[in-house]
């Protein structure tokens, strides 16, 4: 036997050498395993798992395939004079390159050389990029995190804008400068197509043009930012193009878009957070050898990262604490925390409930109050058409100071309860808007007879759609000016106070803090109003991109002024799988209301588009009904129930075959990873043995003097441990 079989398969011609190679712990595991599982031995060597000592300096070099892509020099894990001898022997090979081949290789470096420039380009083209880099550079990465998802927003919202402006406002504003043939949708002229608005007559006080402005009614009512001025319905040229479907599409597309893009962008955080979130002492390892952040360049933001890192490591060891306390409590204590959790949780359900109650009887007062439309102060027309809004950012400010205090008293780790505290403030947040929105259309769906002979309350909402977006509206603007407040009005004044205040009370209070995950909040219940008021608000993604832009610089200011970075930072600030699984959310919450009005609320009769369809998605088939025969029968098979359910048994088998495939590689992993533990107790038995090897040289010669570090050459070892095993 030669090579590695000769080390691992007992042999007693072997040499000497190799009775110290059998005391090896992978050695001995291997004889451990061929006992137990006599199966994997006829399968081979190469499918189990070889021990450590065929991948060190027993195992054969093999030479790279010439076929292979080569990396870059600088790349390779080499040392600089590995790396000159690298480059050497590559331009030996590209030397006697001569004719198709050199130029194949020239073609390659070129194109390379190109498509790096053209990167270097498109990067020094991004938005705030110079900003960016200076946030990095003062705080770190974890909040670099938060001023990059919100660039990312920003982007996809001026992505919307741009569909629904090419597709639904564009036609609309060139035929209104044009002699195009146009068709406008039919109104049957019931009472159901009677549409006055809101418009103001006569002469106006100037704060109604605020109100107005603040609110969506009045002049902006009859303009290109609600649903209701969209009343084409063909516009006649060299083709005829159908307002109606392109809406719908463009809706639909806009919400299949955002989907794809923090779907691709969540995979890389995802990945990451699994391989972090793997083992806890992986765990502590990235964070003792790989947790400083070198961008930092500010001395306060370095000790505040240095303080962090130490939070962290206490975190961890608290958590380590509790896993070995609850591992340790007795019946009587689980049941105990149990009770405890369960009475804490139905009153959080309480707290709940009776926001969720406040929001549905300030929009249900707020609605009929602008129906009586009566003349009267200013700043309490302001209150009324804002009321909604009011009671939904109290209760998103009241809300989390309950939690935060309810979670101290459940006994759960400090990770946990982060990330539980989170969550339950995304779910307040989120569903006050699905509230409002349930609220909205009880007063539209119900009306004072017996039955709505239009399918709608038309007395009230006439163009219920527009309504409905002059709320979203009103939720965006009353979003940003309650942001801009907070920055102007507490945030800067208590910087001041701090400062050049003496008081105890103003030292206790300190500086404000950055906090990450509220502000990440903040910005995704934006957006998915944005999502939700798309739809009836053509304009408000470029009402949210100008708000995004404002918020960025708002921001910025605030935390180079006022702020310092939190002292407690959550773990997954550092990549951004948190923020888009929370922007998931409220893109799966936005296409709910979406998706019944299409489908399910009749259009308005008197406004919009859709005059001439009892819903918004009755286009599509009457659409579908025009086509060609073959290309309708096509798209009859795909929204066929057979299409679906062949569509949903393929769809199964390929997630069971990437679920296997993932078991299989986790199980890779775990072998890999033992393999390593395996190879750290090889090096450790080496180690002892090198010790016991100088210990007796040094015992049979005196004269000599005691051998630091070993310093002769991997033979003399060698012969040192195969004189020490002989002996034994």
């Amino acid at each position: 036997m030669d090579g590695p079989d000769a080390v691992f398969v007992p042999d007693r011609r072997a040499p000497s050498s190799h009775l110290l190679l059998e005391q090896l712990p992978s050695y001995q595991s291997l004889l451990y395993r061929r006992k137990t599982s006599s199966s994997s031995r006829r399968r081979g060597s190469g499918r189990g798992r070889q021990p450590s000592i065929n991948s060190g300096k027993w195992a054969e070099q093999k030479p790279v395939h010439s076929g292979e892509e080569l990396k870059p020099v600088r790349e390779l894990p080499k040392s600089m004079q590995e790396k000159q001898h690298e480059k050497q022997q590559r331009l030996q090979q590209g030397g006697a390159l001569t004719g198709w081949g050199l130029w194949r290789l020239n073609v390659h470096r070129s194109l390379k050389r190109l498509k790096e420039d053209g990167m270097d380009v498109l990067s020094s083209l991004q938005l705030w990029r110079a900003d960016i880099h200076l946030i990095e550079g003062m705080f770190g990465t974890g909040i670099l995190s938060y001023f990059s998802f919100l660039r990312f927003l920003v982007l996809l919202n001026f992505i919307m804008f741009l569909l629904m402006f090419v597709f639904v406002m564009l036609p609309v504003i060139i035929t209104s400068h044009s002699t195009h043939n146009i068709t406008y949708s039919s109104s049957n002229g019931s009472v159901c197509s009677v549409y006055l608005g809101s418009s103001r007559q006569g002469l106006v006080v100037f704060h109604e043009h605020i109100t107005d402005l603040l609110s969506g009614t009045g002049f902006l009512e009859h303009t290109y930012l609600f649903y209701g001025y969209y009343k084409l319905e063909f516009i006649h040229s060299h083709f005829t193009y159908n307002l109606p479907l392109a809406y719908l599409l463009a809706t639909i597309t806009y919400l299949l878009l955002s989907l794809v893009w923090i779907v691709k962008r969540s995979a890389a955080g995802f990945k990451r957070k699994l391989i972090q979130d793997e083992d806890r002492f992986q765990s502590f390892c990235n964070k003792v050898f790989a947790g400083w952040d070198f961008c930092i360049t500010n001395e306060n933001a370095a000790r505040l990262k240095r303080s962090s890192l130490l939070y962290e490591l206490k975190m961890d060891l608290e958590e380590e604490r509790i896993k070995r306390k609850m591992a340790n409590r007795t019946r009587g204590e689980k049941c105990r925390i149990y009770a405890l959790r369960a009475a804490l949780n139905l009153f959080v359900m309480a707290v709940l409930v009776a926001c969720f109650y406040c929001i549905y009887v300030a929009t249900v007062f707020s609605q009929r109050k602008q129906a009586e439309d009566k003349k009267s102060n200013f700043l309490l027309e302001l209150v009324v058409e804002y009321l909604p809004s009011i009671v939904i950012t109290l209760a998103n400010f009241i809300t989390p100071l309950i939690f935060n205090l309810i979670i101290s008293f459940e006994d759960y780790s400090p990770a946990f309860e982060i990330r539980f505290t989170l969550m339950r403030c995304v779910f307040m947040r989120l569903a006050s808007i699905g509230v409002l929105l349930f609220s909205l259309w009880v007063q539209i769906t119900s009306c004072v007879a017996t039955d709505c002979p239009c399918g709608y309350n038309h007395l009230l909402y006439p163009c219920w759609e527009t309504h409905v977006g002059q709320e979203m509206y009103k939720l965006v603007i009353f979003d940003f000016l309650i942001i801009a407040a907070v920055t102007i009005f507490v945030e800067f004044p208590r910087k001041i106070i701090v400062n050049y205040c003496d008081c105890g009370l103003a030292k206790w209070w300190g500086q404000q803090e950055f906090a990450i995950p509220q502000n990440v909040l903040e910005i995704v219940y934006g957006q998915t109003i944005c999502w939700i008021g798309t739809f009836y608000c053509p304009l408000l993604p470029a009402i949210n991109t100008v708000k995004y832009i404002l918020v960025f610089y708002l921001k910025k200011v605030s935390l180079v002024t006022n702020c310092r970075p939190s002292t407690r930072p959550f773990r997954a600030s550092s990549s951004h799988f948190f923020f888009l699984v929370v922007l998931l959310i409220g893109l799966a919450l936005a296409c709910v209301p979406v998706v019944v009005s299409i489908a399910e609320i009749r259009s308005s009769r008197a406004c919009g588009p859709f005059v001439s369809y009892s819903t918004s998605w009755e286009v599509v088939p009457r659409v579908v009904s025009q086509l060609p025969t073959g290309l309708r029968s096509f798209l009859q098979a795909l929204a066929s129930e057979a299409f679906a359910v062949s569509f949903f048994v393929i769809t199964c088998l390929g997630m069971f075959y990437v679920i296997a495939l993932a078991g299989a590689h986790k199980r890779v992993i775990e072998q890999l990873r033992d393999q390593l533990v395996m190879e750290g107790r090889d090096k450790r038995f080496l180690i002892q043995k090198l010790c016991q090897a100088q210990q007796v040289v040094y015992a049979r010669s005196p004269e000599r003097r005691p051998l630091r570090g070993f310093r002769g050459h991997r033979n003399d070892a060698g012969l040192y441990l195969v004189e020490l095993e002989t002996q034994a």
